[in-house]
């Protein structure tokens, strides 16, 4: 048992370099196909990345998001001092800040210009508000994150002493949806461009076959099995996925550090500390394992389909 494992273990391993060296033996050819394969994974893959970091900005962006609560007239600053209590025990709730009445006509005064026409007034006509920061988790993506920010308004414009709680979520409801037609695009690109992959091993494979028809022919009139005949243009498969995956990681690591100094330049002139990220361990896993099951897959529409064609006569 032992020793016949060890003769199909190496009979795998001689058919393996076997089928690399045919691919040295013609290298720009090789070249030109994993070239191909390399760029129509390289693509989906670098707009997963670049959305991955826009979920990053989009994390900051709700983190900055605040939530005024315009109090009531009525209300004093003891109950206003209550109401914050309230507010801190909230865990949706991430920090809180109180402008009393006399904060608030004193920095409208400032920034406004109208300062001696205010004085006129008799009264303060500025309510006092509370400036509240969220602190929405992450884990339920960017539209969870919206629907969450929107339910916390509601909730705290039922709380005591609050006449208007107020948000402007309409341009970050804008970026959540440009974000899913960015998320459903790559989704759709990537199937479309997978299918491409296996069009161009499989037809790369036919092309090998039909080159090999009388050797092909010659070893199964000795007693070849298909799958002894199968096995190189397999391994020639998973070749040419590992090279093409291999090329599509260094277009992808390439671009997107020719990318990442102007954005991070761009995202610092808003006082951001956002560091673009690159490709993690797992991608890279998931690019190279995609790229070389498609090889596979390819490989073997491409043999079980013309295989059978090629019959001794």
């Amino acid at each position: 048992m032992i020793n016949w494992m060890q003769t199909y273990l190496l009979r795998h391993l001689q058919v393996f370099f076997y089928s690399l060296g045919q691919l040295m033996r013609s290298p720009f050819s090789m070249l030109m196909t994993s070239a191909v394969i390399g760029i129509a994974l390289a693509l989906p893959t670098g707009l997963h990345i670049i959305l991955k970091n826009m979920q990053t900005i989009s994390g900051d962006i709700d983190s900055a998001a605040q939530i005024s609560l315009f109090l009531k007239k009525s209300t004093s600053d003891t109950q206003a001092q209550q109401l914050i209590t309230q507010l801190k025990a909230m865990p949706q709730i991430n920090n809180v800040q109180y402008v009393s009445r006399q904060q608030a006509l004193a920095e409208f005064k400032r920034l406004s210009g109208f300062g001696d026409a205010l004085k006129a007034l008799e009264k303060n006509p500025l309510p006092a508000v509370i400036v509240v920061q969220p602190s929405i988790s992450q884990a339920g993506g960017a539209i969870s994150n919206s629907r969450a920010t929107e339910l916390l308004v509601e909730q705290l414009q039922a709380k005591p002493y609050v006449d208007i709680a107020q948000l402007d979520m309409q341009w970050i409801k804008r970026l959540y949806s440009i974000m899913d037609i960015i998320r459903r695009g790559v989704i759709i690109l990537s199937g479309l461009l997978a299918l491409a992959v296996l069009l161009v091993v499989g037809n790369t494979i036919r092309l090998a076959i039909q080159n090999r028809r009388d050797e092909i022919v010659i070893i199964k009139l000795i007693g070849g099995t298909d799958r002894f005949i199968r096995r190189p243009f397999l391994y020639t498969g998973f070749w040419y996925g590992l090279f093409g995956g291999l090329i599509a990681l260094f277009l992808v690591i390439s671009s997107l550090l020719l990318l990442s100094g102007p954005i991070e330049a761009l995202t610092q002139s808003y006082e951001s500390e956002f560091s673009m990220q690159i490709i993690d361990f797992n991608s890279t896993l998931w690019l190279l394992g995609g790229s070389i099951l498609l090889g596979l897959a390819g490989s073997w529409l491409a043999v079980e389909r013309h295989l059978r064609e090629i019959e001794p006569t």
